[in-house]
C-alpha cells in the first residue's frame, strides 16, 4: 500500500530473516505487523528455492493471489543461485545452466509482478577466477541485460563480498560496456564498508544508478583477516550508518532499503527483525530522515 506521505522511508526485510515454513500471505502479514513495507524473495543455490524458477502456472497464480492487496509486497528478488551456477564458470555446461537460471528468473518476475532482480557480482564463487571467468561473466551479463530490457525487468548487480564487484566504482567501470537503463546497481553498505571504501563518496558517484540499498553490518577486511560479511549484529561492525544515511538524504534518494539478515532459524525471528528495524530507523533519524522515521517508529504493528 502506498503511504499518503511521499517522503516515507520504504524499508523491507530479506526473506531469510523471516520464520521458516510460512506461506507467502502469512510471511507478508508478519512482515507488515513488524513494520516492514516489503519482503525480498530469495532464489538461492538450494534445490528448494531454485525450484521456484520452475513453478507451474498454478503455483505462479497462487503466489500472485497470496501477495496481492496486502500491506507488504514482494517487489524484488535476490538471485544468488549463481553462486552454485556462475556465469563465469570454466565448465561450459554450468555457464549454460547459469544463463537458463537468469532466463527463468526474468520469466518468474514477469509472471509474478517482481520488478527488480538483484544479481550477484560474482564471475565464479567456488572456483578460482581468472581473465577467462571474468570475460565469460561479462558475456553472460550482456545476454541477461538484453533479455531483461526486452521484458522491462530491472537487473541490479549487488556490491559483493568478493573483489570483482567490491565497489560502486567497479560497477561503473563495467557499466560503460552496457549503457542500458535496465542494468543498475544495488549497493550493500556492509560490503562497501568491509572493503574499506569511502562509502559516502561511493554513494555520490553512483546515485544515478542506485535502485535499492542493502543494510547490514560487517567487520572490515584487514591484513591477516578476510573480513566478516554476514551475521554481524547491528552496531557491532564497521558501518557508519548515520553518515551514509545523511549523504543519501542529501542526494534525495527515495528508493527502498532492505535489511539483510539470516535469522529464519533463530528462536524468535520476528522479535529480531523488529529490533533490527528500530535500530536502523534510529540511525536513519540521526542521518536526517526525520519526520517520516519518527512516524515509522510510532507505527510499528
Amino acid at each position: 500500500m502506498i503511504p499518503d506521505n511521499a517522503e516515507d522511508v520504504k524499508l523491507g526485510i530479506y526473506e531469510k530473516a523471516m520464520p521458516g515454513g510460512m506461506g507467502w500471505g502469512e510471511r507478508l502479514d508478519t512482515a507488515a505487523r513488524a513494520g516492514y513495507r516489503f519482503v525480498e524473495m530469495s532464489v538461492d543455490e538450494t534445490d528448494e528455492r531454485l525450484a521456484r524458477l520452475d513453478w507451474d502456472y498454478a503455483a505462479r497464480r497462487r503466489f500472485v493471489e497470496d501477495t496481492a492487496g496486502r500491506d507488504a509486497g514482494v517487489p524484488s528478488m535476490c538471485l544468488s543461485a549463481h553462486r552454485r551456477f556462475p556465469l563465469g564458470s570454466h565448465d561450459p555446461e554450468i555457464r549454460a545452466e547459469a544463463r537458463m537460471i537468469t532466463r527463468k528468473a526474468v520469466q518468474l518476475a514477469l509472471d509474478t509482478g517482481i520488478r527488480t532482480i538483484q544479481l550477484a557480482g560474482y564471475d565464479v564463487y567456488y572456483e578460482d577466477g581468472d581473465e577467462d571467468t571474468r570475460a565469460w561473466f561479462l558475456e553472460g551479463l550482456h545476454d541477461a541485460v538484453d533479455l531483461a530490457g526486452r521484458e522491462n525487468v530491472m537487473l541490479a548487480v549487488e556490491i559483493m563480498d568478493r573483489p570483482l564487484m567490491r565497489s560502486i566504482l567497479r560497477y561503473l567501470n563495467i557499466y560503460d560496456d552496457f549503457r542500458s537503463p535496465w542494468f543498475k546497481v544495488y549497493p550493500d553498505l556492509g560490503n562497501l564498508s568491509a572493503w574499506g571504501a569511502d562509502v559516502c563518496q561511493e554513494l555520490r558517484l553512483g546515485i544515478e544508478h542506485i535502485v535499492a540499498i542493502h543494510l547490514k553490518d560487517t567487520h572490515a577486511v584487514r591484513p591477516g583477516f578476510p573480513g566478516k560479511f554476514r551475521e554481524v549484529p547491528f552496531g557491532e561492525g564497521c558501518v557508519d550508518f548515520p553518515s551514509a544515511f545523511a549523504v543519501l538524504k542529501e542526494l534525495r534518494f527515495s528508493g527502498p532499503f532492505l535489511i539483510e539478515m539470516w535469522t529464519e532459524k533463530s528462536e524468535d525471528p520476528v522479535e529480531e527483525i523488529r529490533r533490527a528495524r528500530r535500530w536502523i530507523l534510529e540511525r536513519m533519524r540521526e542521518g536526517g530522515y526525520g519526520a517520516s522515521v519518527r512516524r515509522d517508529l510510532r507505527n510499528e504493528g
